[in-house]
């Protein structure tokens, strides 16, 4: 399956009740179906942020998680140091949420958010830039509220912000990151992380479980 954007934002975003609530909220994305090469085929032709783009997308799951369908078990194979046995790149074996693999256009943008879990990132091709930012951060993210189809998110437009409607993402610092081919980035639980796609890439992950010390920063932001 693949992610499909009218341009070059993507949002993640879950359906319920309260998406009927929202007067005028509208869906960023949508789920279609593509084979690979005809992703690839669009991906070398897309150079800017114009456009529809597209993030192409496999997973593989254990019984400790779940998956979209195909469930392609092969991945753990691919990558044995994502398999669910202590390592240095799983914490919590038994917390494992599966391998999910990401193909990104150039140009892509993930807009900035933070996930519940630790998480391992290991790019295999191409590059991407990641700009992190401690959950100490999180005031000054101007988050989408918890209810919201998209809560976790920084209701700012990373590639442009406007100060005048979001003051306090001044405050907001950051670390910056360029993965390449090998690179593997460890992703501390509700750390915020704000991605760029530099060409055409590609990167699988795994989440195995969580630490606690940041959830005052997050709790006092609603969450």
């Amino acid at each position: 399956k693949v992610e499909k954007s009218e341009d070059n934002h993507f949002m993640y975003w879950r359906n319920g009740k309260s998406t009927k609530k929202l007067r005028g909220w509208k869906e960023p994305t949508h789920m279609t179906k593509m084979t690979y090469d005809r992703w690839l085929e669009s991906a070398s032709k897309t150079h800017d942020a114009r456009g529809t783009h597209y993030y192409f997308r496999v997973s593989g799951c254990s019984k400790h998680g779940g998956c979209p369908q195909p469930n392609l078990m092969e991945i753990f194979d691919e990558l044995p140091i994502f398999k669910p046995k202590p390592s240095l790149f799983m914490v919590s074996p038994k917390e494992q949420r599966g391998i999910h693999c990401r193909f990104g256009q150039s140009g892509v943008i993930a807009e900035n958010h933070f996930d519940g879990s630790r998480n391992m990132i290991a790019l295999m091709g191409g590059e991407r830039r990641y700009i992190l930012s401690a959950p100490s951060n999180c005031k000054g993210m101007h988050l989408l509220p918890k209810d919201h189809p998209s809560g976790r998110h920084s209701a700012v437009d990373w590639s442009n912000p406007d100060l005048e409607a979001f003051p306090r993402f001044s405050s907001v610092t950051s670390n910056e990151v360029v993965l390449q081919p090998g690179d593997v980035l460890y992703l501390p639980t509700q750390w915020f992380h704000y991605i760029v796609s530099l060409g055409t890439n590609y990167q699988c992950n795994t989440r195995s479980g969580r630490e606690t010390g940041s959830d005052a920063d997050i709790h006092a932001c609603g969450f």
